[in-house]
């Protein structure tokens, strides 16, 4: 039985109603200390509001979000990135012509309190240039660290959204759907990434590929038009009648292939 003292991240009865529809209706979710916790259910089943509710993008009609023991339910986003709450996000155009390691750079430089002036922190803070330098090595960026964002293969990007993401130390990640979009010859860099990293973060994973959720997740919540209908281990949730019923045919993997990637 896993105590409330293992418990990270917990929703609680979270409802979001927009006028007259309920896009979340009372959920709870808990995210243990070191999870491997995948989101999944079909499209509208209220995972980006559920996110959104999260990060503090959107605030609860009802219901709470208690982080480390402390009700963060009324902070703003980048109070909660502040206390260890990190979300991957798509690089915008704002990235686009710094290079990963410029990126990087300015992402640690803020973390640690140094503000703007992250250029001069490149090169002469012994600190930083660790830290990015450890990064760059972690998510396969080292040969692509001088080129501008813009250029970079879109599994490059990917890689680089998660670097940033790690760069901001988080105590929970966010993961939200890292391999949409990217090509297949790019995929397993990524996928060998994500599954290496580091233990002690706590990560709870969006994704619609069953593939990477099988093999990455040791615990599942499954929702349905905006609610919970069931929560398990892998096995659990391949087998269960109700999820085959709402993926009408769309194959879960079996619940072998879930245990052999453990």
């Amino acid at each position: 039985m896993t105590t409330e003292s293992n418990t990270v991240l917990s929703a609680q009865g979270l409802v979001m109603k927009f006028g007259g529809i309920t896009a979340t209706n009372n959920v709870t979710l808990n995210l243990h200390k070191g999870a491997r916790h995948a989101l999944i259910g079909p499209n509208g089943a209220g995972k980006t509001t559920l996110i959104n509710l999260l990060t503090g993008v959107l605030q609860p009609t009802e219901g709470k979000i208690i982080l480390e023991g402390q009700d963060i339910t009324q902070l703003a986003p980048h109070q909660r990135v502040r206390r260890g709450m990190v979300r991957t996000f798509q690089i915008n155009q704002l990235f686009d012509t710094l290079t990963p390691l410029e990126t990087l750079a300015m992402v640690v430089s803020q973390h640690r309190g140094l503000g703007g002036k992250w250029w001069q922190a490149l090169g002469a803070r012994s600190d930083v240039n660790e830290r990015c330098e450890q990064l760059l090595e972690q998510f396969h960026l080292t040969s692509v660290m001088g080129q501008e964002t813009r250029v970079l293969a879109y599994g490059k990007r990917r890689l680089l959204e998660i670097a940033i993401a790690l760069a901001c130390e988080p105590r929970v990640l966010l993961l939200d759907e890292p391999v949409a979009g990217v090509p297949a010859g790019e995929r397993e860099e990524l996928l060998q990434t994500v599954a290496a990293l580091p233990a002690d973060v706590s990560i709870l994973l969006i994704e619609h590929d069953m593939d990477l959720v099988f093999s990455f997740a040791k615990r599942m919540t499954v929702l349905v038009n905006g609610t919970v209908l069931t929560e398990g281990d892998p096995d659990q949730i391949a087998n269960d009648p109700q999820v085959k019923a709402v993926y009408l045919g769309h194959e879960v993997p079996q619940a072998s292939t879930g245990a052999q990637h453990g």
